[in-house]
Formats: structure tokens, C-alpha cells, sequence
């Protein structure tokens, strides 16, 4: 007999985030969010997204023991943009039990009818800086801090529930050469001089602050006509770039600034955190952040996170500044 209860309290909405951490702790693939992060995503006093979103999260239950999870999330912003009646839903997590996971989109998808929505989709999240998406391949391949993993049980399940993929989203780990290549050495001097760009490094975060409100403001201008983006508000960017810019390391973060000193592309890259985090199974007390912060420092693997250009300027090599110098400091930490 499978329970399903709404997550109405603190207390629950632990449990809520801690479930999917019980369901993969034997995996060595998967990698925790970071708790504390997760769990402020989904109260509504520390996201501002909740000032456009109608939510909901589901917990079910057997035997009295939590075995899934699944929450639903109405963006009037989202529908406003793409011209939708969307509801999308979230943290959709399951033991192999198709009684488990037929309760919980059938809870999921009740309360989008009962709203006048006309689908559901997802794994997406209120905004694109969200754990979002489903793996279909690649189940033995180590996760990102900042993508989804999950067991290829899912899609058996997907398939049963009646859904289908509506958009493919790719993964790519590439090996630096061990030397710069001449060909990206080569557009980038062509595209510095032609368009009179110039790039800033960066020796410490203090440096970083006043490109970070500039580099959202791109993002949301650059990533607009994405799948299910929605723009991020001033008060939203203000809270990314207090939670997100505590972990970076200067020297992999690369600016590209046009002859009046406007940003027209950005990189955002971090070494790898994956392991450490794993080790702290997503806690940062009361010693959790010391794996962390030493694969900031000694790492060899760099996860790009975020990367963009200027509508205007996209597919004219400008990319080609950020990569040839990532390139560079990635050589040289070894990476």
C-alpha cells in the first residue's frame, strides 16, 4: 500500500531532500547537491522564485518508510514567455516499484488538472540554475554537482507512465591537449584585433564582484531562447551571486570585454567537485567543507558551468578567447 503526503512542514521538506542521498548512497556515480543549498531552493522565505511559482512536493510512503518523491511547480512566468499551461515537476525520485512512482506523478499530474494546466514536464527546476533534465545514457559515467543522476530504472518507468523525450540535453568531457592548439590560438588573435575585444583575468574573487551582476544579466539575455528558461530577477541574481561565487577560483573565471569595456561573453569554470562532495555526502559541517576546498586548489578535471556571448556576436569565435586561456590555466594546475 503506497502513501502519499504532502510536504507541509521543515521537518518533512528534510526528508523530502535528504531521500534522494538514502536512494543513491551505494552508487558511485551519483554526487549530493550541497544540503543546505537544496534545501533553501524549496522554502519559500529564502527563493524569490516562489514569487512567481505556485509549488507542491509529495512524499510516498510503504510500511511507514519514504520510498519516493516528486514536486510540482507552476511558473506563471515561464507560461507567460513560452505561451504555455505548463506545470513542471521535479525532484522525481523512486524506488524500482512502479506502485511507487504511478502514485506520485498520478498526485503530480491531479493537481496540475485541477489548475486548468494542460501538461506536465520535466525534470526542470524554477529557473535554469537548477538541478534539471533525465538521464537516458551514461549511467556509468561520474555526475556533475550541478546535473542530475539517476538509475536507467527511471525510464522504464517514464515510458510506462505514458512520457516522452521532447528535448536532448548533451554532456562532453574532452581531454586538454597537452599544447595550445593553433587553430583556436589563431581566431583568437583574429577576433581580439578585429573586434577590438580584450579578455580579463582575474588574481582573486574581490576582483570577480563587480563582473558578477553583469555576467546574470548576460546569461539571461544569451540563454533566453533556451528550453524552459525563464529571466532571472534583480533579486534573484542578487542572491546567485552570494551563493555561487563563494567556491570559485579566479583563475578560472574568463571575462571578454569589448573597446568600451561592455562584457560580451563570460566563462564560468570550476575544478571538479564532484569527489569531494561525495565524501561529504552534501554537508559542509562540520568538516565537510575542508575536501571541498582543497579540490578547488588541486584538481584534475574542470567542470564548466556556465558559458555565454552576446546574441549579437554568437558564432563569430569570440568563444575562442575564453577557451584558448581556460586552456592555459587548466595546464597549468595540471588539469
Amino acid at each position: 500500500m503506497i502513501t502519499i503526503k504532502e510536504v507541509t512542514t521543515r521537518k518533512t521538506l528534510k526528508k523530502f531532500v535528504d531521500f534522494q542521498n538514502i536512494l543513491y548512497k551505494d552508487s558511485p556515480y551519483y554526487v549530493p547537491g550541497l544540503r543546505m543549498d537544496e534545501i533553501n531552493t524549496l522554502r519559500k522565505d529564502k527563493n524569490t522564485a516562489f514569487e512567481y511559482c505556485d509549488t507542491i512536493f509529495f512524499l510516498a510512503y510503504q510500511n511507514e518508510v519514504i520510498v519516493g518523491r516528486i514536486g510540482v511547480i507552476l511558473s506563471h512566468k515561464s507560461n507567460e514567455k513560452w505561451g504555455q499551461r505548463n506545470a513542471r515537476f521535479t525532484h522525481f525520485d523512486f524506488i524500482d516499484d512502479f506502485e511507487v512512482s504511478k502514485a506520485l506523478m498520478d498526485s503530480a499530474e491531479a493537481w496540475a488538472k485541477i489548475r486548468n494546466l494542460e501538461k506536465l514536464h520535466g525534470p526542470l527546476g524554477f529557473t535554469d540554475m537548477d538541478h534539471q533534465g533525465m538521464l537516458v545514457e551514461g549511467f556509468e559515467e561520474q555526475d556533475m554537482m550541478i546535473t542530475i543522476y539517476n538509475y536507467p530504472y527511471y525510464i522504464d518507468h517514464m515510458t510506462k507512465l505514458g512520457y516522452e523525450k521532447d528535448a536532448d540535453w548533451v554532456e562532453y568531457q574532452v581531454t586538454l591537449p597537452s599544447a595550445p592548439v593553433e587553430k583556436i590560438t589563431r581566431v583568437s588573435a583574429l577576433v581580439k584585433r578585429r573586434y577590438d575585444l580584450r579578455l580579463i583575468e582575474f588574481t582573486n574573487k574581490k576582483e570577480i564582484m563587480p563582473w558578477a551582476k553583469p555576467v546574470f544579466q548576460l546569461l539571461n539575455e544569451a540563454y533566453s531562447p533556451l528550453y524552459g528558461s525563464v529571466l532571472l530577477s534583480d533579486k534573484q541574481i542578487d542572491d546567485y551571486v552570494k551563493t555561487n561565487f563563494g567556491f570559485v577560483n579566479p583563475d578560472f573565471i574568463k571575462i571578454v570585454v569589448d573597446r568600451d569595456d561592455q562584457l560580451v561573453g563570460f566563462a564560468i569554470t570550476m575544478p571538479s567537485l564532484s569527489k569531494s562532495v561525495q565524501k561529504s555526502r552534501g554537508r559542509l559541517l562540520p568538516f565537510g567543507f575542508i575536501p571541498i576546498l582543497r579540490a578547488i586548489k588541486k584538481n584534475d578535471i574542470l567542470d564548466l558551468y556556465l558559458i555565454a556571448v552576446k546574441p549579437e556576436l554568437q558564432g563569430l569565435g569570440i568563444n575562442a578567447i575564453m577557451i584558448e586561456s581556460l586552456a592555459e590555466s587548466a595546464r597549468n594546475y595540471g588539469i
